[in-house]
């Protein structure tokens, strides 16, 4: 079983950057394909970043291309995702999401584990 915490998250002002941690345990954080996910009120779940278990593959949602960076440190069983430039779209719950199979997915419906989420919160 692999638990997932995210922390970082906090109000910022538009055009602030934010950097969010995923901390990984109870497994060896390099099997586990890593994503970074938001909803925002009254919105569904959207795909923001993911990360192979290398970390030499990554994708990116179009909104984000450019200004986020997701990354990971296997030895720290941490997954990062850098936020520079937000908007006030950027504003939601962003959550840390693994699994375990090959490839890397921007479907919700691929990953088996899932954090609490973390607030962003980006004023204009």
């Amino acid at each position: 079983q692999v638990q997932l915490v995210e922390s970082g998250g906090e109000l910022v002002q538009a055009g602030e950057s934010l950097r969010l941690s995923c901390a990984i345990s109870g497994r060896t954080s390099s099997s586990y394909v890593m994503g970074w996910f938001r909803q925002a009120p009254g919105k569904e779940r959207e795909f923001v970043a993911a990360i192979s278990r290398s970390g030499d593959i990554t994708y990116y949602a179009d909104s984000v291309k450019g200004r986020f960076t997701i990354s990971r440190d296997n030895a720290e069983n941490t997954v990062y995702l850098q936020m520079n430039s937000l908007k006030p779209e950027d504003t939601a719950v962003y959550y840390c999401a693994a699994y375990r199979f090959a490839g890397v997915s921007r479907d919700y419906r691929s990953y088996d584990y899932w954090g609490r989420g973390t607030q962003v919160t980006v004023s204009s």
